[in-house]
């Protein structure tokens, strides 16, 4: 019996904030909620059972029913927006050399390993527009790591002027030149209407500025083990750029081309990089 009141009162309460929910999308949406308490009937025996119900109903008061309401919002402008996890992108990122995926002499100490040179971010919070039920606009927030994997055994120095490194005398299993920053994208998102299956396909675009957290070296050898340092390695404080993802279902494929350069050096002008791969979350 208590597990049977319990399930009434969280159904009840569910209720509830659906109600409020559609309150505050200035729907006019009154739910109402039955709970049978326990009936008592007596059988031929004359023994006595108890039989419990629990009804749920939802009433529109001045207003149409509720298939009715769902076909006229579909079309209807409201605000969007919220705590998320959301667009996870994981991929694969190449350095772009003035217009050229080759390295020039001058960052040729950058040289890497493109199957292990990786990018990994997510949004965890946005804020918008929702037009229609295929078009809206909304600005996000989240994380962003490019994961550079040398192929040189070199340490990159901090506390520097200049992106500068010394040759080392050992061989590192692991030699990975970090970077993370916060990511602020303007979206503008595309989506067909619903299948037989419930599902759809999903167009989202726009342009996105990216603010520095840190650089990292993170390095493994046998003579030293792990080590791990942490400076801002002329990483350009600002990144600005842009994103488009292609998916169907809440998965598909992503790319981000970044137009500033990527340090802020002289000697690494014109030195850029991109990210493509998987996209999880466009729902």
């Amino acid at each position: 019996m208590r597990h049977l009141i319990f399930s009434a009162l969280l159904v009840s309460g569910l209720a509830g904030a659906s109600a409020l929910n559609s309150n505050a999308q200035g729907k006019v949406d009154t739910t109402v909620t039955t709970v049978t308490t326990t009936t008592t009937t007596t059988t031929n025996n004359g023994k006595k059972e108890g039989k419990f119900t629990l009804t749920i109903g939802s009433d529109h008061i001045g207003g149409p029913k509720k298939d009715s309401l769902k076909i006229a919002d579909a079309n209807k402008g409201r605000f969007v927006g919220g705590i998320t996890f959301t667009r996870v992108d994981l991929g694969y990122t190449r350095l772009i050399d003035n217009g050229s995926f080759t390295l020039s002499p001058e960052n040729d100490f950058l040289d890497y390993r493109g199957g292990k040179t990786s990018t990994f971010s997510f949004d965890i919070l946005q804020m918008g527009y929702r037009f229609s039920q295929n078009f809206k606009i909304y600005v996000a927030g989240g994380f962003d790591w490019t994961h550079i994997r040398l192929n040189k055994d070199i340490t990159i120095q901090r506390n520097q002027n200049t992106l500068t490194y010394v040759e080392d005398e050992i061989h590192f299993s692991k030699n990975r030149f970090s970077s993370s920053y916060v990511h602020i994208p303007l979206n503008f998102e595309l989506r067909t209407k619903e299948n037989s299956n419930g599902k759809r396909f999903y167009f989202v675009a726009g342009p996105e500025v990216s603010f520095l957290l840190n650089g990292k070296v993170k390095q493994v050898s046998n003579e030293r083990g792990k080590e791990k340092f942490k400076d801002d390695y002329n990483f350009q404080a600002l990144r600005y750029g842009a994103t488009a993802r292609f998916g169907y279902d809440g998965i598909g494929l992503f790319t981000k081309f970044y137009f500033n350069d990527m340090f802020a050096t002289t000697a690494q002008k014109g030195l850029t990089n991109m990210a493509f791969g998987i996209t999880f979350g466009l729902n």
